[in-house]
């Protein structure tokens, strides 16, 4: 069994050249959207990928570059093509993702009044309780530390896969991860400055080298080639391929 990950995107929230850090989870015949920000609809229109292949959506925070593309996304899968994916959100987020992010552009509509679960199917999802998405796909949220006060999740697929969301340089929660069993550990990197939000490379370089190699680098700034060759044993994944995973 094996899932396929095709990064959308691979930048911070303001990178311009390697869009938002978003991406698609494929297995078998399901598709699953991992966040969906201001860039999310054109860097999908580059993929020729079209929208309506989307299933399913998980969303692991509310700031614009992991949600901006929702509205956009919600109106073409309703009215273009007639299909209602499921939205995975952590229980306390459902009604913050409408009424401050969602509801201003969605809520007065074509026949009515519209409400969030007219365009999604909705499961809440509790902190580290595993969920089945399909047949082979299975999800976990993990709470992050990114801004103080916002709640924020990282994401384990199949028990194997860490996807980090945003965080903070958290070496706890990397090691819970690598405890529970994970193999990969998809990370965000922030090239350079302080790390007041998101973990660092030069953080993430006092990993030890047996976690290292676990490693790919994702959610960085658009001058990411000058660091190539010095992210120690780490490696960064690239703005629209597909990698697969044995998990």
């Amino acid at each position: 069994m094996s899932i396929k990950i095709r990064m959308i995107g691979t930048g911070s929230a303001f990178a311009k050249k390697y869009f938002n850090n978003n991406a698609l989870v494929t297995s078998g015949d399901y598709t699953l959207l991992i966040d969906f920000g201001i860039t999310g609809p054109l860097s999908m229109y580059q993929m020729n990928m079209p929208l309506d292949r989307i299933d399913g959506v998980v969303v692991t925070h509310l700031h614009a570059d992991h949600i901006g593309g929702l509205e956009e996304l919600m109106l073409r899968l309703r009215f273009d093509y007639k299909k209602k994916p499921t939205l995975f959100i952590e229980e306390h987020l459902v009604q913050p993702l409408w009424d401050y992010s969602l509801r201003g552009g969605l809520e007065f509509g074509a026949g009515g009044t519209q409400k969030l679960d007219d365009f999604f199917h909705i499961i809440p999802l509790t902190a580290r309780k595993p969920q089945e998405v399909a047949p082979g796909l299975r999800l976990e949220i993990w709470p992050t530390r990114h801004f103080p006060d916002m709640p924020s999740y990282a994401i384990i697929l199949n028990d194997k896969l860490f996807y980090s969301g945003d965080t903070v340089f958290d070496p706890n929660l990397i090691g819970s991860a690598l405890e529970r069993g994970c193999d990969y550990i998809l990370h965000e990197c922030q090239l350079e400055g302080q790390g007041l939000f998101h973990a660092t490379l030069a953080e993430l370089l006092t990993l030890p080298e047996d976690v290292q190699r676990k490693v790919r680098l994702m959610h960085y700034g658009d001058h990411m080639e000058q660091y190539i060759g010095h992210t120690g044993l780490m490696t960064f994944l690239h703005q629209h391929e597909t990698y697969e995973f044995p998990i």
